[in-house]
């Protein structure tokens, strides 16, 4: 049995959205995308009640501890320690590079895990970026919406954060891949503390973040996700909604 540690993603992935949109826009021009990302937003009123939850769990638990994180662990530590998460996400792409047939990606991923793993000590030095092997970052919900697969309304799941239909369903058949690091670890202690290391090492990168969030904080949040995964599903071909 898998045991989940307390401090689950709440809100990372809207964060992580916010650096997606670019230099700050025009108030009347976010005001009119606003407008038409609450199209995809039928179920506003639940989905504000669970963001404030989560907001709330966050606030009190995750982020505090995200800035004592921040604070005394060094830089070049920390930066070790995003290293070696993100090399052991390689898998994951490969295998969604693959089914989405972009076979010279998968190639990169293997190229970058292969060089990272070994020149670079198990990941901890991002030797592959050094010589021009770009991360790719994809997932199963991608994947989906690369086969023509709707996103399908905009939800937010109680500590999971933003998400859409498409991309929230995939959270199941993805925990069945086995290619998470998390999934290939027996050891329920040792599991549960490199989740735990891995969700406060990403939350503390993104606490300066925070401060591009402007006006009404779901919303802002809600339009950078949806607006971030579209550009991820079409890989940065996408129309310019001003």
């Amino acid at each position: 049995m898998k045991v989940l540690p307390f401090a689950l993603p709440v809100l990372l992935a809207g964060f992580a959205s916010i650096a997606s949109i670019g230099p700050v826009l025009a108030q009347e021009e976010y005001d009119d995308y606003a407008v038409e990302s609450s199209d995809s937003d039928p179920w506003e009123p639940v989905n504000r009640a669970i963001f404030s939850f989560n907001d709330t769990v966050d606030r009190f638990t995750l982020k505090p501890a995200a800035k004592v994180y921040d604070r005394f662990v060094p830089e070049p530590v920390s930066d070790s320690i995003g290293n070696i998460f993100s090399n052991l996400g390689e898998p994951r792409n490969l295998v969604n590079d693959t089914l989405q047939g972009k076979y010279r990606d998968a190639g990169i991923d293997i190229a970058r895990f292969l060089l990272n793993t070994t020149v670079g000590v198990v990941g901890v030095f991002d030797v592959a970026t050094r010589m021009g092997l770009q991360r790719n970052d994809e997932d199963l919900g991608q994947t989906l919406g690369s086969w023509g697969v709707p996103s399908g309304p905009y939800v937010v799941l109680p500590l999971l954060g933003p998400n859409t239909v498409r991309d929230g369903s995939s959270r199941v058949p993805e925990s069945f891949i086995g290619y998470r690091y998390n999934d290939q670890i027996d050891h329920v202690p040792t599991r549960n503390t490199a989740m735990g290391t891995d969700l406060l090492d990403t939350r503390a990168a993104l606490l300066s973040r925070e401060q591009m969030i402007r006006g009404d904080r779901y919303a802002f949040i809600r339009d950078a996700f949806l607006q971030n995964r579209e550009y991820q599903v079409k890989d940065g071909v996408v129309e310019d909604p001003f």
